[in-house]
């Protein structure tokens, strides 16, 4: 996953759950323009932060090593875009 993805993932979850990037950025104690440059995909954004918006969204983040390609096929095959 790219931060590009990751950005779209975060902008989606927020609208979802019907907050404005400056409610969300309140909501998540983050600066409305770290979030604006995390949903853009900006690759250089801070990755404690953006754990603490995945989390504060309810996303759990999950690192699998890619030699366990068995867990990810299955992940991405029946756990995306439930």
């Amino acid at each position: 996953m790219d931060s590009k993805s990751i950005g779209e993932l975060i902008k989606t979850a927020r609208k979802e759950q019907g907050f404005t990037q400056t409610e969300a950025a309140g909501y998540l104690n983050v600066g409305i323009r770290f979030l604006s440059e995390l949903e853009n995909g900006k690759p250089t954004v801070q990755l404690g932060k953006t754990l603490q918006v995945l989390e504060g969204l309810g996303y759990e983040t999950l690192l699998v090593p890619k030699s366990k390609r068995t867990i990810i096929n299955y992940v991405e095959k029946n756990l995306i875009n439930e």
